[in-house]
């Protein structure tokens, strides 16, 4: 009996080794990001910067955000790697790659979702056809040192992950450490926050627990711990007694708050204060200094059976209390992350770079297809499909039952793929792949025999469709 043919591999573009720098190449393509000109999903008019979005309640002028200096010196925090020479890797898909949201779809609780690990393992080549497919991940999460995040992620996903395969909300605050002095971080856990925005380069860094040493008064119910206040700073020596003599010039929310109430109090102060003074109001409510979020989910995936509400939850809250307490005043703040499409086209450029020094793949194309993962169809879901309406490749947007959304119920915005889990996710996509070079995962490499339905997809340039649809919402593929 003749033995049955090899299952046919990706096919494979021609590789480049390389000594250049992975970090000098990174710079680059993120000081190309300052000349993009992509808005948020919905909007219209305004662009901010890289990974940026704005409210739309008001109209104030914005900045590009400035480009990394070339001599700054590379921080902890920093997502780059150092100088690659990538060996050739001949079993690695060329045309195709993943992106992972993380909470939800790999991590929920501070735990593995336990088919996460498995789906690792198939990327990385534990699959019939002994391919490993690039990966990276883009999370709206922060509060930590993106080493620190990328340590945890590969001990729960029982991998190596790298920075230079990683984005978290915060990421591109970075930017915008040369173009403000002092600035009022907010969120995170203790002194993270501020020890993160300091390794980005902010020379002068304040936070709520700083201002409610000064001044205790300043949210009645909060009161800090003994740990909190020998680790604030001492506000009230540096200005001489009078806090009016320090200026806000911006305020970045980098992490979730860990109270709300004094954080939302303290924010709408300076939002409402003269130039960023701190304890002034204004006559006008017109001064107040630029706010920043670090990203937009109002809803995340936590360990409690339901969704927790997150950062673009307070984000509303701010912007709806400012305006009851202004008599109608409009505040116009800042979101990076996703759904924004210049957040997806900072990923594809991650995406090239990371393939490049990992795999050695050629670096001047970005992969045919990327698959988008995620549980958040207003975030995840959203923003893959408005970045597929203006990439030159595909992006292709899958949703799983395991975080934010509800199963039963039609999202807003749609998936091209409904999964229960991040394994069957990642199975779909490499079966896609290989559905489309003729071979069926169990076939044993042979030839499907293709029905008409089949063959006129074929002649139409799509993908046959050998899964059975159990949601009546989801688009074709």
């Amino acid at each position: 009996m003749s033995s049955l043919p090899v299952p046919p591999r990706p096919f494979m573009c021609p590789r480049q080794l390389s000594s250049s720098s992975f970090a000098e190449a990174f710079d680059v393509a993120r000081s190309k990001l300052d000349q993009l000109g992509v808005h948020e999903p919905g909007e219209e008019e305004e662009v901010l910067s890289p990974a940026l979005s704005s409210s739309s309640s008001a109209t104030e002028e914005s900045v590009p955000c400035s480009p990394v200096g070339t001599d700054s010196p590379l921080s902890p925090a920093t997502p780059f790697t150092a100088p690659i020479t990538p060996a050739i890797d001949p079993d690695v898909a060329d045309n195709f790659a993943f992106a992972f949201d993380i909470d939800g779809v790999l991590i929920r609780g501070g735990r593995p979702i336990p088919e996460a690990v498995e789906a690792m393992k198939v990327l990385n080549g534990e699959n019939e056809w002994g391919i490993k497919v690039p990966y990276i991940f883009l999370t709206n999460g922060g509060g930590k040192f993106e080493t620190e995040r990328c340590h945890d992620l590969s001990q729960q996903l029982e991998i190596d992950v790298s920075p230079g395969q990683f984005i978290c909300g915060h990421t591109p605050m970075r930017e915008f450490a040369d173009r403000y002095g002092t600035v009022l971080v907010v969120g995170g856990e203790g002194e993270k926050c501020r020890d993160v925005a300091e390794s980005y380069g902010f020379r002068d860094v304040i936070t709520p627990g700083d201002i409610l040493k000064a001044n205790s008064a300043t949210a009645p119910f909060r009161k800090l711990t003994d740990t909190e206040h020998a680790s604030s700073r001492d506000l009230l020596t540096r200005c001489g007694g009078d806090l009016s003599n320090i200026v806000i010039e911006a305020v970045f929310v980098f992490a979730d708050s860990r109270d709300w109430a004094s954080d939302l109090q303290i924010i709408l102060d300076v939002a409402q204060s003269q130039g960023g003074r701190l304890e002034t109001r204004s006559n006008t409510f017109e001064e107040g200094p630029p706010i920043y979020f670090s990203h937009n989910d109002v809803l995340w995936s936590a360990a409690h059976e339901h969704a927790r509400l997150g950062m673009g939850a307070l984000r509303r809250i701010v912007e709806t209390v400012f305006e009851d307490t202004t008599g109608g005043k409009k505040l116009k703040t800042h979101a990076f992350g996703k759904p924004q499409v210049s957040t997806f086209q900072f990923a594809t450029r991650l995406l090239q770079q990371w393939r490049a020094a990992q795999h050695g793949l050629a670096e001047s194309e970005p992969p045919r297809t990327v698959y988008f993962v995620g549980d958040t169809p207003e975030s995840d879901i959203r923003g893959t499909n408005a970045m597929n309406e203006t990439a030159k490749n595909d992006w292709y947007s899958i949703l799983v039952k395991t975080g934010v959304y509800q199963a039963g119920t039609e999202p807003k915005y749609k998936p091209r793929k409904l999964v229960d889990t991040v394994l069957d996710a990642v199975n779909h996509g490499i079966r896609r792949e290989m559905a489309r070079r003729g071979s069926r995962k169990g076939t044993g490499g042979r030839m499907l025999p293709l029905d008409d339905v089949a063959l006129k997809a074929v002649e139409e340039g799509r993908t046959p469709d050998f899964e059975m649809r159990e949601d009546p919402f989801l688009a074709v593929a």
